[in-house]
């Protein structure tokens, strides 16, 4: 299984990115795909959900009505769109997939995207 994140970056208070994870080697259409960010000091917490089938989606309360979480199954991709960024959005975000195989759950994780938000 592979998890590969872009598009983090510098951007200013106010500003946008949109991050990226292709999935590899699952079945990337049933999986529960997620974003998580840790920032220097804190613990990793969730971000956004994005579950398979209906694409219901779950966000937590920093970020919504800001940020968006969407999936392409036929690229095996998952985004997170993030608008008005602000300096508490600064972290390392890491995409995470939840995935049932022969009855059995799994969890994966890529290695990480930086996203900075400074003036």
């Amino acid at each position: 299984v592979q998890l590969l994140e872009s598009g983090g970056g510098l951007v200013q208070p106010g500003g946008s990115l949109r991050l990226s994870c292709a999935a590899s080697r699952f079945t990337f259409s049933s999986a529960v795909m997620s974003w998580y960010r840790q920032a220097p000091g804190k613990e990793r917490e969730l971000v956004a959900t994005i579950y398979s089938g209906d694409g219901y989606t779950k966000y937590e309360d920093s970020v919504k009505g800001r940020f968006t979480i969407s999936r392409d199954n036929a690229e095996n991709t998952v985004y997170l769109q993030m608008n008005n960024l602000k300096p508490d959005d600064t972290a390392m975000y890491y995409c995470y997939a939840k995935v049932r195989s022969l009855g059995r759950l799994y969890d994966y994780w890529g290695q990480g995207t930086q996203v900075t938000v400074s003036s």
